[in-house]
């Protein structure tokens, strides 16, 4: 039985018919440590359990961001849990997949690297006019190369998703709403009349049709998850290379990293 009176990372709640999955790391930006990740997973298959809710609301803890990725204090080479990077990262993108209701991204601030990744996973987004979206991954020596880019390139486009990902530029909530990133951008203060307007339209739609819907579409895209599982393994053998360390050290030490001096 799950309990998520007894998790750190996360908040769970149920309002009306909606499952609100909180990232409640805001000292940290909301970035993501293994512990988190299991308790997104754990929170994901309590929504998915519970027949009174119609949709899951997935957002961050605070005003300054929704999930900036993951903790880099936390990652050194591999991360510090379970999985093929020491992360169930899979699982957890395929959770947000899979499970048959909605998943709103509430942005509410900075979605950066593995945030931006889960804000494209989600199937609705709603962004407060304050948000930023981009990805860092070259940056710190880093790449989802799966959801995050083939995902990407069907929400955006291939030549903006690869600009994402090369350039590693940040975006307005209002940017990312006209590259097909973000459904709705309203006024950071009416961030929630937003999302809860959504989930009470939901909470009266016939949940099994919301479930076929939602199937069909993904159908049309899960090539992607093999994408994903493959490039992952190869994501283990680059963040055991000095070349991807370097671009933890370099974040956790405020410095600009050399990346071509570990290049074979």
């Amino acid at each position: 039985m799950i309990d998520p009176s007894t998790f750190e990372d996360v908040i769970y709640e149920v309002r009306g018919r909606a499952a609100w999955i909180i990232i409640n790391r805001p000292k940290l930006y909301n970035a993501f440590r293994a512990q988190t990740i299991e308790e997104l997973i754990m929170g994901f298959k309590l929504a998915a359990d519970d027949k009174a809710v119609s949709s899951v609301v997935l957002t961050g803890a605070g005003d300054k961001a929704f999930c900036t990725g993951g903790d880099q204090s936390a990652h050194e080479g591999q991360y510090d849990g379970r999985g093929i990077v020491g992360l169930p990262i899979d699982e957890l993108q395929s959770i947000i997949r899979d499970i048959p209701k909605p998943v709103i991204a509430r942005i509410n601030g900075f979605a950066i690297g593995g945030g931006n990744v889960f804000a494209t996973l989600c199937d609705l987004s709603i962004a407060a006019d304050t948000a930023k979206l981009g990805q860092v991954g070259p940056k710190v020596g880093s790449v989802d190369a799966g959801w995050g880019t083939a995902l990407l390139a069907r929400h955006v486009g291939d030549k903006k998703a690869r600009e994402i990902w090369f350039l590693n530029m940040q975006y307005t909530a209002q940017q990312a709403m006209e590259m097909g990133l973000v459904n709705k951008v309203v006024p950071a203060a009416e961030l929630d009349a937003a999302v809860n307007e959504w989930t009470e339209t939901l909470g009266e739609r016939s949940p099994t049709a919301l479930a076929l819907a939602k199937r069909s579409f993904n159908a049309d895209s899960d090539n992607i998850r093999g994408i994903s599982q493959l490039a992952l393994n190869a994501v283990k053998l680059f963040y055991d290379t000095e070349e991807s360390k370097e671009g933890v050290r370099a974040f956790n030490e405020k410095r600009k990293p050399d990346f071509h001096k570990y290049v074979k």
